[in-house]
């Protein structure tokens, strides 16, 4: 028994401090419920405030003014997640938070106008993760196989390492967002209810789950010509989807206590690892053609590879993260979802010119049947002293989207620089993003975003 709380103790100092590169950090809001320490609670709070200026798609008005370009300041999270180990082998976990509040939008359900429920204002706090889970089997030093089963709304949801990526220790300044690719559809921001299953075998990581989909209807286009049709969500008293992901690690073992994986260690561990993901859900989109409505599967696949490595000398401190993902996505014929994170940009009816197809602001066709292939690189610069003020990331990624409703394929870029002031727990973010945009399906130019992100997180 005292190595079952020897392990579990591991568990969460790797997990609390050292993955963040901030071993002065500790364990954090750390609540022991017992003498021995082995029944906790901890509590983890973070904000992320996005400074943004970006260009517009042609079209856009922003407030009842027309605008080609625009600043603001917002919140792109605001979170809490609270988790308890009431035994060994039984933990709970919640975590709610807001997301994507801007001076215009993102602000209370059925809030408008200006005033005190302007529609900018006092957003809801809602849950994204809420489940329970109980280890089968305890993992153990001396052990090569674990397993733990749960349930509830959960973040295990396979297709590749991204798709549970940890937002408080990305490489770059967030997620490309298509690594989620149900994201607020049929799924609650990137969770589904259902259950789960997690465990390693060796040096093997997997997961795997098993749930109910969030209900969509959108109600699809009618189309004289098969060729033609445009596949949209709706999947009706929808099947249940299952999602794995596994993943081989030959150097360092990461935990695998939480499902959220790390985006950059800092040169706190040496891991390197491939993995391979998908997700189905049978019948979940439906295209119509003269009238007869036709129900498609949903089947995604993934595979990807992760390094992060310290390099140079112990006395330099340096790094280098890397992260390579391929997508293969089928929703159904010509899909495709046009998504801008924090668009405060609306459509211009008065506009005379062509507009970019998907539609206004910082809108841009992230999402769809096809082929897409991301990756990012960074190094951590040399440290010259043992405790630096401010530590320097570098980074850069690239984006090759080739979408079926699209003649055109896509490339993007983000170029940016994390400044570390206490590892990920106090740092600011620096990006340049481009985005494509597309007046006509064979017609794609491009815009850019300057973002700095001031991220803590307890």
């Amino acid at each position: 028994m005292k190595r079952l709380y020897l392990i579990a103790g591991l568990l969460l100092a790797c997990f609390a401090g050292y993955s963040q590169g901030s071993p002065e950090y500790g364990g954090g809001l750390k609540f022991n419920l017992d003498t021995t320490g082995t029944k906790y609670m901890r509590v983890i709070a973070w904000n992320q405030i996005w400074f943004k200026s970006t260009e517009f798609n042609p079209g856009t008005m922003v407030n009842g003014e027309e605008a080609t370009s625009s600043t603001d300041i917002g919140n792109r999270r605001l979170r809490f997640l609270l988790y308890a180990q009431v035994s060994p082998r039984y933990l709970i976990l919640t975590h709610f938070g807001i997301n994507n509040q801007t001076f215009t939008n993102g602000g209370a359900v059925s809030s408008t106008g200006t005033g005190g429920y302007g529609a900018g204002k006092k957003p809801g706090l809602f849950f994204h993760d809420a489940w329970n889970e109980y280890a089968v089997v305890l993992p153990q030093a001396d052990k090569k196989f674990s397993l733990t089963l749960g349930g509830g709304l959960h973040y295990y949801m396979g297709l590749s390492r991204m798709t549970m990526a940890s937002t408080l220790n990305f490489l770059t300044l967030d997620a490309p967002i298509f690594n989620w690719p149900l994201i607020e559809n049929s799924d609650q921001f990137a969770r589904q209810m259902g259950f789960f299953a997690k465990g390693k075998a060796g040096k093997f990581e997997y997961r795997l789950s098993y749930n109910k989909p969030f209900a969509t209807n959108v109600a699809p286009v009618d189309v004289p010509a098969a060729d033609a049709a445009v596949a949209v969500d709706n999947n009706g008293n929808t099947k249940w989807s299952t999602a794995g992901y596994v993943e081989y690690q030959f150097l360092d073992q990461e935990s695998n206590f939480l499902p959220y994986k790390v985006g950059t260690y800092l040169g706190t561990k040496k891991v390197f690892n491939i993995g391979a993901g998908f997700y189905n859900a049978p019948e979940s989109t439906k295209t119509s053609v003269g009238g007869e409505i036709e129900k498609h599967d949903m089947n995604l696949f993934a595979a990807d590879v992760f390094a992060d490595l310290p390099v140079g000398s112990p006395e330099k401190k340096m790094a280098l993260t890397a992260y390579s993902v391929f997508y293969n996505y089928d929703f159904g014929p010509n899909y495709i979802r046009n998504i801008g994170i924090m668009n405060v940009g609306v459509p211009n009816p008065d506009f005379a010119g062509a507009t970019a197809l998907a539609g206004a602001g910082s809108n841009q066709p992230l999402i769809g049947t096809g082929n897409i292939w991301y990756t990012q690189a960074g190094f951590l610069l040399p440290s010259a002293t043992e405790k630096p003020v401010v530590r320097i990331q570098p980074f850069g990624a690239f984006t090759y989207k080739n979408f079926e409703a699209l003649e055109k394929s896509s490339t993007q870029f983000d170029l940016g620089a994390n400044f570390f002031i206490n590892g990920h727990h106090a740092k600011i973010t620096t990006q340049y993003s481009t985005r494509p945009v597309y007046t006509a399906s064979d017609d794609v130019s491009s815009k850019g975003e300057f973002i700095m992100q001031l991220q803590i997180y307890l």
